[in-house]
Protein backbone atom coordinates (compact mmCIF):
# COMPACT_ATOMS: atom_id res chain seq x y z
CA UNK A 1 0.00 0.00 0.00
CA UNK A 2 1.10 3.54 -0.67
CA UNK A 3 0.54 6.20 1.97
CA UNK A 4 -2.69 7.23 0.24
CA UNK A 5 -3.92 3.62 -0.03
CA UNK A 6 -3.21 2.98 3.66
CA UNK A 7 -5.77 5.44 5.00
CA UNK A 8 -8.88 3.83 6.45
CA UNK A 9 -8.20 0.34 5.09
CA UNK A 10 -8.21 -1.30 8.52
CA UNK A 11 -10.05 -0.71 11.75
CA UNK A 12 -9.82 -1.52 15.43
CA UNK A 13 -12.90 -3.58 16.18
CA UNK A 14 -12.45 -4.49 19.83
CA UNK A 15 -10.56 -3.40 22.94
CA UNK A 16 -10.12 -4.81 26.41
CA UNK A 17 -8.12 -4.29 29.57
CA UNK A 18 -7.90 -6.25 32.78
CA UNK A 19 -6.33 -6.08 36.21
CA UNK A 20 -5.27 -2.44 36.17
CA UNK A 21 -3.50 -1.40 39.36
CA UNK A 22 -2.93 -4.34 41.69
CA UNK A 23 -3.84 -7.91 40.71
CA UNK A 24 -2.07 -10.26 43.12
CA UNK A 25 -2.02 -13.88 42.03
CA UNK A 26 -2.01 -13.17 38.29
CA UNK A 27 1.01 -13.76 36.07
CA UNK A 28 1.99 -11.59 33.12
CA UNK A 29 0.51 -14.15 30.72
CA UNK A 30 -2.76 -14.46 32.64
CA UNK A 31 -3.28 -10.69 32.67
CA UNK A 32 -2.57 -10.55 28.93
CA UNK A 33 -4.92 -13.45 28.19
CA UNK A 34 -7.78 -11.95 30.22
CA UNK A 35 -7.45 -8.65 28.38
CA UNK A 36 -7.19 -10.46 25.04
CA UNK A 37 -10.38 -12.40 25.72
CA UNK A 38 -12.22 -9.17 26.52
CA UNK A 39 -10.98 -7.48 23.34
CA UNK A 40 -11.92 -10.43 21.14
CA UNK A 41 -15.38 -10.62 22.70
CA UNK A 42 -15.79 -6.86 22.32
CA UNK A 43 -15.20 -7.31 18.59
CA UNK A 44 -17.86 -10.01 18.41
CA UNK A 45 -15.28 -12.67 17.54
CA UNK A 46 -13.96 -15.83 19.16
CA UNK A 47 -10.32 -16.68 19.82
CA UNK A 48 -10.52 -19.16 16.93
CA UNK A 49 -11.15 -16.21 14.60
CA UNK A 50 -7.76 -14.71 15.52
CA UNK A 51 -5.14 -15.56 12.88
CA UNK A 52 -2.64 -12.80 13.61
CA UNK A 53 -0.87 -11.76 16.81
CA UNK A 54 1.53 -9.00 17.85
CA UNK A 55 2.91 -9.02 21.37
CA UNK A 56 6.14 -8.72 23.34
CA UNK A 57 7.51 -8.57 26.87
CA UNK A 58 10.78 -7.30 28.30
CA UNK A 59 10.77 -10.31 30.61
CA UNK A 60 10.98 -12.95 27.85
CA UNK A 61 12.80 -12.85 24.51
CA UNK A 62 10.47 -15.47 22.94
CA UNK A 63 7.29 -14.19 24.53
CA UNK A 64 5.17 -14.28 21.36
CA UNK A 65 5.56 -18.05 21.01
CA UNK A 66 4.44 -18.63 24.58
CA UNK A 67 1.48 -16.30 23.99
CA UNK A 68 0.42 -18.26 20.90
CA UNK A 69 0.59 -21.50 22.87
CA UNK A 70 -1.27 -20.11 25.89
CA UNK A 71 -4.09 -18.59 23.80
CA UNK A 72 -4.47 -21.76 21.72
CA UNK A 73 -4.36 -20.00 18.36
CA UNK A 74 -2.61 -20.84 15.06
CA UNK A 75 -1.71 -17.50 13.53
CA UNK A 76 -0.55 -16.96 9.96
CA UNK A 77 0.86 -13.53 10.93
CA UNK A 78 3.19 -13.11 13.94
CA UNK A 79 5.09 -10.07 15.22
CA UNK A 80 7.18 -10.24 18.37
CA UNK A 81 9.36 -7.17 17.80
CA UNK A 82 10.10 -5.29 21.02
CA UNK A 83 10.71 -1.55 20.81
CA UNK A 84 9.86 -0.95 24.45
CA UNK A 85 6.71 0.89 25.40
CA UNK A 86 5.98 2.01 21.85
CA UNK A 87 5.80 -1.58 20.58
CA UNK A 88 2.02 -1.90 20.65
CA UNK A 89 1.54 1.23 18.57
CA UNK A 90 4.37 0.26 16.22
CA UNK A 91 2.57 -3.02 15.48
CA UNK A 92 -0.36 -1.21 13.91
CA UNK A 93 1.19 -0.31 10.55
CA UNK A 94 2.67 -3.75 9.86
CA UNK A 95 -0.53 -5.48 10.99
CA UNK A 96 -2.57 -3.21 8.71
CA UNK A 97 -0.44 -4.19 5.74
CA UNK A 98 -0.73 -7.89 6.60
CA UNK A 99 -4.51 -7.57 6.84
CA UNK A 100 -4.83 -5.65 3.59
CA UNK A 101 -2.67 -8.19 1.74
CA UNK A 102 -4.97 -11.01 2.83
CA UNK A 103 -2.30 -12.73 4.88
CA UNK A 104 -4.62 -12.74 7.88
CA UNK A 105 -8.11 -11.60 8.85
CA UNK A 106 -7.99 -10.61 12.52
CA UNK A 107 -4.89 -9.45 14.39
CA UNK A 108 -4.74 -9.44 18.19
CA UNK A 109 -2.34 -6.89 19.70
CA UNK A 110 -1.90 -7.70 23.39
CA UNK A 111 0.23 -7.18 26.49
CA UNK A 112 0.28 -8.06 30.15
CA UNK A 113 2.53 -7.48 33.13
CA UNK A 114 2.24 -8.13 36.85
CA UNK A 115 5.09 -5.74 37.52
CA UNK A 116 3.64 -4.40 40.78
CA UNK A 117 2.66 -7.63 42.53
CA UNK A 118 4.81 -10.28 40.83
CA UNK A 119 6.71 -12.59 43.16
CA UNK A 120 9.65 -12.45 40.74
CA UNK A 121 12.26 -10.12 42.20
CA UNK A 122 12.58 -6.83 40.32
CA UNK A 123 16.34 -7.09 40.74
CA UNK A 124 16.31 -10.39 38.84
CA UNK A 125 14.37 -8.76 35.99
CA UNK A 126 16.72 -5.79 36.02
CA UNK A 127 19.76 -8.05 35.69
CA UNK A 128 18.10 -9.97 32.85
CA UNK A 129 17.40 -6.75 30.99
CA UNK A 130 21.03 -5.68 31.31
CA UNK A 131 22.19 -8.85 29.58
CA UNK A 132 19.51 -8.67 26.88
CA UNK A 133 19.86 -4.93 26.28
CA UNK A 134 23.44 -3.78 26.95
CA UNK A 135 24.08 -0.04 26.87
CA UNK A 136 27.89 0.12 26.75
CA UNK A 137 28.30 3.90 26.77
CA UNK A 138 26.21 4.37 29.92
CA UNK A 139 26.09 1.14 31.92
CA UNK A 140 29.65 1.52 33.34
CA UNK A 141 28.50 4.67 35.16
CA UNK A 142 25.52 2.83 36.73
CA UNK A 143 22.88 5.51 36.15
CA UNK A 144 19.49 5.17 37.81
CA UNK A 145 17.78 4.36 34.53
CA UNK A 146 15.34 5.13 33.14
CA UNK A 147 14.80 8.15 35.47
CA UNK A 148 18.32 9.52 35.09
CA UNK A 149 18.12 9.58 31.30
CA UNK A 150 14.82 11.44 31.34
CA UNK A 151 16.21 13.79 33.99
CA UNK A 152 19.03 14.68 31.58
CA UNK A 153 16.55 15.54 28.85
CA UNK A 154 14.45 17.50 31.33
CA UNK A 155 17.36 19.54 32.62
CA UNK A 156 18.50 20.32 29.07
CA UNK A 157 15.01 21.50 28.10
CA UNK A 158 14.93 23.70 31.20
CA UNK A 159 18.34 25.17 30.37
CA UNK A 160 17.61 25.71 26.69
CA UNK A 161 14.01 26.95 26.81
CA UNK A 162 13.39 28.17 30.34
CA UNK A 163 11.04 25.31 31.20
CA UNK A 164 10.35 25.25 34.93
CA UNK A 165 9.55 22.51 37.42
CA UNK A 166 6.09 24.05 37.71
CA UNK A 167 5.53 23.21 34.04
CA UNK A 168 6.40 19.58 34.74
CA UNK A 169 4.06 19.58 37.72
CA UNK A 170 1.24 20.84 35.47
CA UNK A 171 1.55 17.60 33.47
CA UNK A 172 1.23 15.43 36.57
CA UNK A 173 -1.71 17.41 37.96
CA UNK A 174 -3.55 17.33 34.62
CA UNK A 175 -3.14 13.55 34.45
CA UNK A 176 -4.51 13.19 37.99
CA UNK A 177 -7.56 15.34 37.16
CA UNK A 178 -8.35 13.08 34.23
CA UNK A 179 -7.80 10.00 36.42
CA UNK A 180 -10.34 11.32 38.90
CA UNK A 181 -12.92 11.00 36.10
CA UNK A 182 -11.88 7.41 35.35
CA UNK A 183 -13.06 4.67 37.72
CA UNK A 184 -10.40 2.28 36.36
CA UNK A 185 -7.48 4.61 37.18
CA UNK A 186 -5.14 3.37 39.89
CA UNK A 187 -4.40 6.69 41.61
CA UNK A 188 -7.30 9.13 41.92
CA UNK A 189 -6.17 10.92 45.06
CA UNK A 190 -5.90 14.74 45.13
CA UNK A 191 -2.70 16.21 43.70
CA UNK A 192 -1.53 19.82 43.49
CA UNK A 193 1.40 21.61 41.91
CA UNK A 194 2.92 22.07 45.37
CA UNK A 195 2.51 18.34 46.08
CA UNK A 196 4.55 17.49 42.99
CA UNK A 197 7.26 20.03 43.76
CA UNK A 198 7.59 18.91 47.39
CA UNK A 199 7.63 15.19 46.65
CA UNK A 200 10.70 13.00 47.16
CA UNK A 201 13.40 13.67 44.58
CA UNK A 202 14.20 10.65 42.39
CA UNK A 203 16.63 12.06 39.84
CA UNK A 204 17.00 15.82 39.82
CA UNK A 205 14.83 17.60 38.70
CA UNK A 206 12.29 14.73 38.67
CA UNK A 207 10.41 13.89 41.87
CA UNK A 208 8.47 10.71 42.45
CA UNK A 209 5.34 12.54 41.22
CA UNK A 210 7.11 13.27 37.93
CA UNK A 211 7.54 9.53 37.39
CA UNK A 212 5.00 7.03 36.13
CA UNK A 213 3.21 4.47 38.26
CA UNK A 214 4.35 0.89 38.76
CA UNK A 215 1.21 -1.23 38.33
CA UNK A 216 -0.14 -4.51 37.05
CA UNK A 217 -2.34 -4.66 33.99
CA UNK A 218 -3.24 -6.28 30.71
CA UNK A 219 -4.46 -4.57 27.54
CA UNK A 220 -5.43 -5.69 24.04
CA UNK A 221 -7.10 -4.60 20.82
CA UNK A 222 -8.23 -6.41 17.67
CA UNK A 223 -7.62 -5.17 14.13
CA UNK A 224 -9.60 -6.22 11.03
CA UNK A 225 -10.08 -4.98 7.48
CA UNK A 226 -12.50 -2.09 7.35
CA UNK A 227 -15.11 -3.88 5.24
CA UNK A 228 -15.33 -6.60 7.88
CA UNK A 229 -15.33 -4.16 10.77
CA UNK A 230 -18.65 -2.70 9.68
CA UNK A 231 -20.32 -6.08 10.24
CA UNK A 232 -19.00 -6.67 13.76
CA UNK A 233 -20.52 -5.87 17.14
CA UNK A 234 -19.05 -2.46 17.89
CA UNK A 235 -18.50 0.69 15.86
CA UNK A 236 -15.09 0.34 14.18
CA UNK A 237 -12.40 2.94 14.71
CA UNK A 238 -10.35 3.43 11.56
CA UNK A 239 -6.57 3.61 11.24
CA UNK A 240 -5.87 6.72 9.19
CA UNK A 241 -2.09 7.02 9.57
CA UNK A 242 0.71 5.28 11.43
CA UNK A 243 4.49 5.46 11.55
CA UNK A 244 7.48 4.55 13.71
CA UNK A 245 10.90 6.19 13.94
CA UNK A 246 14.04 5.31 15.89
CA UNK A 247 17.13 7.52 16.07
CA UNK A 248 18.99 6.07 19.04
CA UNK A 249 18.92 3.56 21.89
CA UNK A 250 20.99 5.25 24.57
CA UNK A 251 20.18 8.79 25.56
CA UNK A 252 23.87 9.64 25.28
CA UNK A 253 23.56 9.01 21.54
CA UNK A 254 20.88 11.65 20.97
CA UNK A 255 22.04 14.57 18.85
CA UNK A 256 19.75 16.91 20.78
CA UNK A 257 18.22 15.91 24.11
CA UNK A 258 15.22 18.14 23.41
CA UNK A 259 14.26 16.65 20.02
CA UNK A 260 12.93 13.10 19.63
CA UNK A 261 12.16 10.84 16.67
CA UNK A 262 8.50 11.71 17.24
CA UNK A 263 9.23 14.54 14.83
CA UNK A 264 9.52 11.92 12.05
CA UNK A 265 6.86 9.45 13.17
CA UNK A 266 4.34 12.24 13.67
CA UNK A 267 5.00 13.90 10.32
CA UNK A 268 4.62 10.59 8.49
CA UNK A 269 1.43 9.65 10.36
CA UNK A 270 -0.15 13.05 9.67
CA UNK A 271 0.79 12.79 5.98
CA UNK A 272 -0.89 9.38 5.72
CA UNK A 273 -3.97 10.58 7.58
CA UNK A 274 -4.26 13.79 5.58
CA UNK A 275 -4.77 15.97 8.63
CA UNK A 276 -2.91 18.39 10.90
CA UNK A 277 -2.38 18.70 14.66
CA UNK A 278 -5.09 21.38 14.78
CA UNK A 279 -7.61 18.79 13.55
CA UNK A 280 -7.04 16.34 16.42
CA UNK A 281 -9.76 16.19 19.09
CA UNK A 282 -8.08 14.03 21.72
CA UNK A 283 -4.45 13.05 22.31
CA UNK A 284 -2.74 10.21 24.15
CA UNK A 285 0.97 10.57 24.89
CA UNK A 286 3.33 8.13 26.59
CA UNK A 287 3.93 9.96 29.88
CA UNK A 288 6.49 7.78 31.61
CA UNK A 289 7.85 11.06 32.97
CA UNK A 290 6.39 14.56 33.01
CA UNK A 291 8.90 15.83 30.44
CA UNK A 292 7.54 13.38 27.84
CA UNK A 293 4.24 15.12 27.00
CA UNK A 294 6.07 18.45 26.77
CA UNK A 295 8.58 17.04 24.30
CA UNK A 296 5.98 15.16 22.27
CA UNK A 297 3.55 18.07 22.04
CA UNK A 298 6.42 20.02 20.49
CA UNK A 299 7.77 17.29 18.22
CA UNK A 300 4.32 16.25 16.97
CA UNK A 301 3.53 19.85 16.02
CA UNK A 302 0.94 20.88 18.61
CA UNK A 303 3.25 23.74 19.57
CA UNK A 304 6.67 25.02 18.58
CA UNK A 305 9.89 23.68 20.07
CA UNK A 306 10.46 25.23 23.46
CA UNK A 307 6.80 26.20 23.94
CA UNK A 308 5.65 22.96 25.55
CA UNK A 309 5.90 24.32 29.08
CA UNK A 310 3.65 27.26 28.30
CA UNK A 311 1.28 24.98 26.36
CA UNK A 312 0.56 22.81 29.42
CA UNK A 313 0.39 25.76 31.86
CA UNK A 314 -2.81 26.85 33.58
CA UNK A 315 -4.47 23.49 32.99
CA UNK A 316 -3.77 23.54 29.26
CA UNK A 317 -4.02 19.73 28.91
CA UNK A 318 -6.32 19.11 31.89
CA UNK A 319 -10.12 18.75 31.72
CA UNK A 320 -11.47 21.97 30.24
CA UNK A 321 -8.07 22.96 28.80
CA UNK A 322 -7.07 23.79 25.25
CA UNK A 323 -6.27 20.16 24.32
CA UNK A 324 -7.45 16.96 26.05
CA UNK A 325 -4.30 14.91 26.69
CA UNK A 326 -4.17 11.50 28.41
CA UNK A 327 -7.84 11.44 29.26
CA UNK A 328 -7.60 8.11 31.08
CA UNK A 329 -5.05 9.53 33.53
CA UNK A 330 -2.02 8.32 31.61
CA UNK A 331 0.92 6.37 32.90
CA UNK A 332 1.27 8.95 35.66
CA UNK A 333 -2.09 8.23 37.29
CA UNK A 334 -4.02 5.45 35.49
CA UNK A 335 -1.80 2.46 34.70
CA UNK A 336 1.80 1.68 33.83
CA UNK A 337 2.77 -2.02 33.96
CA UNK A 338 6.23 -1.67 32.41
CA UNK A 339 5.09 -0.92 28.84
CA UNK A 340 2.14 1.44 28.46
CA UNK A 341 1.51 1.89 24.72
CA UNK A 342 -1.41 -0.52 24.35
CA UNK A 343 -3.45 1.44 26.90
CA UNK A 344 -3.06 4.68 24.92
CA UNK A 345 -4.71 3.00 21.92
CA UNK A 346 -7.51 1.58 24.06
CA UNK A 347 -8.35 5.02 25.46
CA UNK A 348 -8.31 6.59 21.97
CA UNK A 349 -10.74 3.95 20.71
CA UNK A 350 -13.05 4.46 23.68
CA UNK A 351 -13.08 8.22 23.10
CA UNK A 352 -13.93 7.84 19.40
CA UNK A 353 -16.69 5.36 20.22
CA UNK A 354 -18.12 7.69 22.82
CA UNK A 355 -17.52 5.11 25.57
CA UNK A 356 -15.34 7.16 27.94
CA UNK A 357 -17.97 8.05 30.50
CA UNK A 358 -17.40 11.18 32.61
CA UNK A 359 -14.17 11.97 30.76
CA UNK A 360 -15.72 11.73 27.29
CA UNK A 361 -14.67 14.45 24.84
CA UNK A 362 -17.84 15.62 23.16
CA UNK A 363 -17.91 15.05 19.41
CA UNK A 364 -14.46 13.46 19.21
CA UNK A 365 -13.77 12.38 15.63
CA UNK A 366 -9.97 12.24 15.40
CA UNK A 367 -7.54 10.89 17.99
CA UNK A 368 -3.77 10.67 18.09
CA UNK A 369 -1.97 8.03 20.16
CA UNK A 370 1.78 8.24 20.57
CA UNK A 371 4.13 5.70 22.14
CA UNK A 372 7.68 5.98 23.43
CA UNK A 373 10.15 3.19 24.11
CA UNK A 374 13.50 2.90 25.84
CA UNK A 375 14.98 6.25 26.88
CA UNK A 376 13.40 8.55 24.30
CA UNK A 377 14.48 5.88 21.81
CA UNK A 378 11.59 4.47 19.74
CA UNK A 379 8.66 6.68 18.78
CA UNK A 380 5.39 5.44 17.25
CA UNK A 381 2.39 7.51 16.23
CA UNK A 382 -1.08 6.46 15.08
CA UNK A 383 -4.01 8.63 14.05
CA UNK A 384 -7.45 7.10 14.42
CA UNK A 385 -10.83 8.31 13.22
CA UNK A 386 -14.54 7.60 13.18
CA UNK A 387 -16.45 6.67 10.02
CA UNK A 388 -17.22 10.33 9.51
CA UNK A 389 -13.51 11.04 8.91
CA UNK A 390 -13.14 8.64 5.98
Amino acid sequence: MTQQEFRGKVAIAGVGQFGLGQSPGFSDMELMARAAALAVSDAGLTMQDIDGIATSSVAASMWVMSAVEYLGIKPTYIDGTCLGGSSFISYIEAAARALESGRCNAVLVCYGSAQRTSTVSRSVITQARKSLDPQPFEAPYEPLNPPSSYALATRRHMHQYGTRREHLAEVAVAARKWAQLNPEAFDRSPLTIDDVLAARMVSDPLTVRDCCLVTDGGGAFVMVRSDRGRDLRTSPVYVLGSATAVWNRQISSMNDLTVTAARDSGAQAFAMAGCRPADIDVVGLYDAFTINPILFLEDLGFCSKGEGGDFVSNGGIAPGGRLPVNTNGGGLSCVHPGMYGVFIVIEAVRQLRGDAGARQISGAQLALAHGNGGTLSSQSTVILGTRGTL
